[in-house]
This record gives structure tokens, sequence and C-alpha cells, in this order.
């Protein structure tokens, strides 16, 4: 199906305030229940397009569209609808806060980062109450994106609120403004938390650890030592990155001096273990003991370099959002994105030969293998290619990996029976949280990921937004919407949930679900999102192309010339309003030619047209004298 992120996303709103706004009252929880990350969820499925797409703001009622008052008539009349988001907003600032007092003994909000219902154990067991209340990256992810997406709309809709001299209008102002104070609190501790989950490890070539990396690296064959070498030049700059530049809550115990040791970077499940404490930062989290294992994860890593990118955007710099505190928070989280990333596409694309993230499924350094794990290394890799504007030699070579992983994940080929990838969505991909028994007294939790469509979807959008080769970005917009016509297919057909996801059962099999997933919904717009930025971008152009429109426009303004010198001064006939129009067309074209060489060839075409028709009109009547 053809992706319309406008319709799309209108139909997603219209459907989120059918199954959670009724009587005036937001109905939290889905499949999950209810806990930080997927209320987060629930909200962003609104916010975020509202926040990052032009058009569909929500901060200035005179300003929002007709299509949008209608899908959001639930929420009141236009005025209204900012005021009812600021009570939701309310609503789960309060839900996830606890007053504590601070070092000095004030009294402060301290955020909740619970993952609750979204944490399972690896046995029978159920998790304890004291393990229902860890943080995971994901929560420090999500809130950081939440906090920034409600920030934005905060801030313009107090410009709205602040002119007017209604009592019920001053009132709201002064609600924006305490909402505004605990949304900055909250997003102080999420950009601590990833921070101190950030990590490096050191692994000996020799050890299980480091051969379970360098079976990924070596490509060729070669001898372990010269991959090594050829590994520590190639991550060198790097590696004094990380162990120069990062002053902020290191990890304890790493050797970044011994070049013959190799290492990996990116972020944990949660807060490290032995993680150093921030000085500057007031709240219980900045100095809170971790207890995640001190090994980077690819899901965590992907999914808090997202959630960082949303922080170092332009349009969070243009607007000024963070104080003091937070521009050395984000300074260091910029640090470790980039080293992220330039460390996860150094080594996808390691060696002269087969890249080894050609090479499916993925290893990790535990030795893991899931073609889950190349998927989340090529969105670390794409997310790398989009901030560097990479060449299309390096997007040419990644298309047919997610044409590749598409198939793997039978999103556009048959799923077989008993099929191994029918397990990657539904349930999911479990990862171990490693150090989660230790840190309150419970069986191991493991975590579960099912994001393998909408992963996909939004990297394979994200690399056709940055192709400049006709041929791959065609493959990769047709490759997008086969993997939105799969998602299509799992969305909700009946109830009050309808247009919203996920029913894995319609195509995957398996008891029929009729909750919906915020996490998967959630997901699924950001994808939406994604596809309205390609389409904000200019179209490509075929440098054929611009020459076949140059000489049109160039054989088109010289026969609108010639016209011009048969026509009187006193020629009042519809002869000079067609070549007023002809030249209206070839104006245009002109400025045309460079952004849209194929609409100014047909607009230079249908100018020729016309000349044409004038000229055998001319050419008719001095025959029939």
């Amino acid at each position: 199906m053809r992706i319309q992120p406008r319709q799309q996303i209108l139909g997603v709103w219209r459907s989120l305030l059918t199954a959670c706004y009724r009587g005036e009252e937001w109905s939290w929880g889905g499949r999950n229940g209810s806990n930080s990350i997927s209320d987060a969820e629930q909200l962003l499925c609104l916010l975020y397009p509202a926040t990052e797409i032009d058009g569909f703001g929500l901060d200035r009622p005179d300003d929002i569209a007709e299509d949008i008052q209608a899908v959001l008539s639930p929420l009141g009349s236009p005025a209204r609808i900012g005021a009812t988001l600021v009570g939701v907003l309310e609503e789960y600032i309060d839900r996830y806060t606890e007053v504590g007092t601070s070092d000095s003994g004030v009294e402060q909000d301290i955020p909740v980062f619970a993952a609750g219902s979204y944490l399972s154990s690896a046995n029978s067991q159920e998790p304890t109450a004291d393990q229902r209340r860890l943080d995971v990256v994901d929560s420090y992810s999500m809130s950081l994106t939440l906090c920034l997406a409600a920030l934005k709309f905060l801030r313009g809709f107090h410009g709205f609120t602040a002119g007017q001299s209604r009592p019920e209008a001053k009132e709201l102002s002064a609600r924006i403004e305490r909402l505004d104070g605990r949304i900055n609190t909250r997003l102080t501790a999420a950009m601590v938390g990833l921070v101190r989950s950030f990590v490096v490890n050191t692994v000996k070539p020799a050890s299980p650890e480091g051969k379970a990396m360098l079976s990924m690296l070596n490509q060729t064959g070669t001898a372990p030592e010269a991959v090594v070498d050829s590994v520590g030049r190639r991550l060198e700059r790097v590696r004094i990155r990380l162990r120069n530049d990062l002053t902020l809550s290191q990890t304890p115990g790493v050797d970044l001096y011994d070049d013959r040791l190799l290492f990996e970077c990116g972020w944990s499940w949660s807060l490290v273990d032995q993680a150093a404490p921030i000085g500057f930062v007031d709240l219980p989290i900045a100095s809170r003991p971790g207890y995640a294992v001190a090994r980077p994860y690819l899901h965590f890593t992907v999914v808090a370099l997202d959630g960082i990118n949303d922080l170092t955007s332009v349009r969070t710099r243009e607007l000024d959002l963070l104080d003091t505190r937070q521009r050395r928070l984000a300074e260091a989280l910029q640090l470790r994105w980039d080293l992220a990333q330039r460390y996860w596409s150094a080594v996808a694309r390691f060696g002269s030969g087969r890249w080894p993230l050609e090479d499916i499924p993925w290893r990790t350094s535990d030795g893991e293998e899931s073609d889950y794990f190349s998927l989340v290394v090529s969105a670390v890799l794409m997310q790398d290619l989009l901030n560097r504007e990479a060449s299309d030699d390096d997007l040419n070579r990644a298309a047919p990996i997610f044409d590749e992983l598409a198939r793997r994940g039978r999103i556009i080929s048959r799923l077989t029976e008993d099929d191994p990838a029918r397990e990657m969505h539904s349930p999911g991909v479990t990862l171990s949280l490693l150090g989660s028994g230790e840190a309150a007294s419970g069986p191991k939790l493991v975590w579960t990921v099912s994001d393998y469509a909408t992963v996909l979807l939004k990297r394979t959008l994200q690399a056709a937004r940055l192709s400049r080769t006709m041929e791959t970005r065609d493959d990769l917009e047709l490759l997008a919407q086969s993997i939105m016509d799969h998602l299509d297919r799992r969305a909700f057909r009946e109830g009050p949930v309808t247009g919203l996801w996920d029913d894995p059962s319609r195509i995957l099999g398996g008891p029929e679900i009729h909750e919906p997933s915020w996490y998967f919904t959630e997901r699924v717009v950001e994808c939406l999102v994604a596809a309205a930025r390609m389409y904000r971008e200019p179209p490509l152009r075929s440098p054929d192309l611009v020459v076949r429109a140059m000489e049109l426009l160039t054989e088109a303004e010289h026969l609108l010339n010639r016209e011009l010198l048969e026509l009187g001064e006193q020629d009042l006939s519809s002869n000079r309003t067609a070549l007023a129009l002809a030249e209206q067309r070839l104006q245009r074209a002109r400025r045309l030619i460079d952004e849209r060489p194929g609409t100014a060839s047909s607009l230079a075409s249908q100018a020729l047209l016309e000349l044409d028709e004038l000229a055998y009109a001319r050419f008719d009547a001095t025959r029939s004298v």
C-alpha cells in the first residue's frame, strides 16, 4: 500500500481517542498494562507527530487544520484541545513522580522510570515488586523523547494562553509553567540515566567473547592477530576519544590503553554497575548505585541513539529548550551518540571483502545470534550514514541487506510451517537482563522486543531519504510499501481499537489479541513521521533530465520570441492570452529546472504544444487566403 503519512497519522489519532478518551477522561494502559514506558508511548502517538511534522501542530489553536480539528473533536474545540492535552500531561507526570527530599533537605520531585509490566522473568516465577520498579534504558529514552515533545508543545501553547486576559486563561498559563518545570526535572533525570547507562567493554581476543567478535569481523579468513591489528587501526580514533574525552561517568576498570584488546561500546540495559555519580545534578538517579552488567546491548544502544537523536535535532536547538545543566548533559550524550555510531558503523563495514553486516545473522560478543541483531546493527549504520551524508556506494550496498532481512523476517516472503521467523515477531526476541536478579532479589529478568517490522520500515525509509541513486531509492521505496502492507495486515479491524496495532495473529497465527500495544503503535507512528520527512525532501534530479529540460526550454523560449514578433501591439485576441500563458509556463519552468527538472520538462512541453498550435493556426489562415 502507498504510505500516506497525513491520512494514516490522522487515522491513528482517531482510533487513539476512540480507545482512550471516554467521558472526558483519559484511559491509561493497553495490552501490557500501565507503566512509565507504555503510557509515554501512548502519549507520543499523539504528541510526536504534532511536534515533528509541520502542519500537525496543536500549540496554536487558530492554526489547527480543519481535518485535524475534525479528528480531535472529542477533545473539544480548537482552543480546548491544548487545555485537554495539558491535563493529560499533568496526569502522566503525577503518575510517575514521587515526592522526596534532596541532599540539601529541600522537598523535590523524583521521577519514576519503572518498567513495571514490561518486565518478565526467564522462568515461570513472577518478578518481585522491587524488580518491577527497575529502570531500563527504554524508560530513559522514551521519557526523553516525550519530555522534548511536551516542552515543544507547552512553550508554544503558553505563548497563546499568556496573551489572554480571561481568568481561566491565566489559570491555564500558571498550570503550564508548573508543568514545564516538572517535565524539565524528568528530562534531566532521563538524560542522567542515559549517561550512566553507557558502557565500554574490553575483551581479550582469545576469550570466548573475543572469538565471537572476531568471527564476525574476520570475513576473509585472515590470521586473528592481523585482524586485531587492523581493527585497532580502524578504531584508533574512537578508542582515543573514549579514553580521553569521556570525562563524565566513565566505565570503571576498562583498559583502553592496551591496543591488543578488542573493545565495544554502547548502552547496557540500565544504570551500569559501579557507574560513577554525576555530582552537578541533585537527583537520586545521579548517585544511585547501578546494577546492569557493563556490556553493551545492541537493542538498548539503538533505543538510546534514537532518543538522543531527538535531543540533538535542529528543531530542539532552535527552540532553546535546555537549561545549563541539561546542555552539559546533552554534550556528554552527543559525544556518546557520535562514538557509538562511529564504532558500530565501522564494525558493520569492516574489512576489504564482504561486510560483517552482510554475514547474516549477526553474532554478539556473548555468542547470541539473530536476524534481529543484524537489523539493529544496520539501524545504527543507517543513522551514522544519515548523520554524515554518506556516499551512494555504502547505500547501494546496504539496500540489498534490508531486502534480505525483509525476506528472512517473512515480511515479503511466505511463512513456512514451524517457521522460526514467527517468534521474532510474536512474542519477540528475548534479551536477558544480566544483573537484574542481584539488583532486586528475585528471578533473572528478560526484556522482549517485537519491533522487527517497524525497525526495518523506519530504517528503509531513512535509507531511501538519503539515497541519491534513482534505482536504489525506487527499490527502497517499493520495499517500504511492502513492509507497510505487512503492518497494515496486522492492524486491528474490529472494535474500539480499529486502526491501532498490533494483532499478529492475523498473519502469523496464534490466539487473537484485542488490546492495543502502545509499544508497537508508537513505533508505527515513528515510521510515518520518518516517511513525512522523506516526502518533505526535494525529489531526486537526474542530470540527463536537467539537460533534456534545458533543451526543451531553450527551444520553447525561442519559439515564444518568434510568436511575439508576429503579434501586433493592438492584438487583444486569444492569441495574446495564449502567449501570455505560455510565457508564464516557461518562466516557472526556468525557476524549477534545477530542483524539479521533470516538472520543468512538462511545463516546457506544454508551452511547446501551445506555441505549435498558434503557429499552425497562423499557417492555416495564411494558406486559406
